[in-house]
């Protein structure tokens, strides 16, 4: 399970970020069919050894990250806008390389990466124990955390408190490509191997994690650790299904299906929320008169 959630999860940080910030971000499956791409020229056909691909991968994922936030916060486009322009451009980059033909057998030490393990236990757990301390860390405890959390909550306010907001939704969206960055180094070492085909709805994947660890897409609320117990859910159902021997289109109606209950659960917290606290005061004073009646 490990294995099957840490891609999924890792792009999840950046995708719960950007809506902690009132953004969205559907450019990240796209961002790493063409990463894996650009990963895939520089080792195969460039030549260039893997130390110093990796970094630039990073470097890649975060420029491009920086693009679409730029276009977002300082453009004034709605991200939904921008990052959904990013998704079609992104693919269509992608199949630039090689004629849009996968390239496989890339490295023999890009594997370890993906299906190595430390002490017994697979390296994608400790990447995600990284990723999401250094995350819960960020958003709890640091200026940023906060100032991400005040723009979603209320721009408005934020810029009276001296918050420069376009920056700050700016950086949420190179955190995002970051994180895209380090998911499609996984995807490449999963399948040692880049393809304009990959990542396909892993964007709507992440963002399900998002919103079902509670993450409010009105911006503002939600918690950064709660994505990966999000990201675990629907991993642990497409699992279940696949067991089952469930056709994909059931997966992506059942995939379609969860990020709809879970945004009506965000839409309607409040509503949900009373009708909870009326409920239990109900049956509270219904229980008190009856145990007045039998006294």
């Amino acid at each position: 399970l490990f294995l099957q959630v840490s891609i999924v999860a890792l792009i999840a940080i950046g995708s719960t970020v950007v809506i902690f910030a009132a953004g969205i971000d559907l450019s990240s499956g796209s961002m790493v069919a063409l990463l894996t791409m650009i990963l895939a020229q520089m080792l195969k056909f460039i030549g260039i050894p893997l130390v110093f691909a990796l970094p630039l991968i990073f470097v890649v994922g975060g420029l491009l990250g920086l693009v679409i936030g730029l276009l977002t916060a300082y453009g004034r486009i709605p991200s939904f806008i921008t990052s959904l322009a990013a998704l079609i451009a992104f693919r269509g980059l992608a199949l630039t390389f090689n004629n849009g033909s996968p390239i496989f057998s890339l490295d023999p030490a890009l594997e370890p990466i993906f299906y190595g393990k430390l002490i017994g236990i697979p390296l994608p757990f400790f990447y995600l124990i990284f990723f999401y301390a250094l995350a819960a860390f960020i958003m709890n405890f640091t200026r940023l955390g906060r100032e991400i959390y005040a723009v979603g909550g209320n721009p408005a306010a934020a810029v009276l408190t001296g918050i420069n907001v376009r920056k700050v939704q700016t950086t949420t969206f190179v955190i995002a490509g970051l994180m895209t960055a380090v998911g499609a180094i996984l995807m490449s070492a999963r399948l040692n191997s880049g393809s304009p085909n990959y990542g396909q709805t892993l964007e709507l994947q992440a963002i399900a994690a998002a919103v079902v660890g509670g993450a409010s897409l009105a911006g503002g609320r939600g918690n950064i650790l709660a994505t990966l117990m999000g990201a675990m859910t629907i991993v642990i159902v497409q699992n279940g299904l696949n067991l089952n021997a469930a056709p994909s289109s059931i997966q992506n109606v059942v995939l379609g299906l969860i990020i709809l209950m879970a945004v009506g659960i965000d839409m309607w917290r409040a509503e949900l929320s009373t009708l909870i606290s009326s409920f239990f005061k109900r049956f509270s004073s219904n229980k008190k008169a009856t145990l007045k009646r039998n006294s």
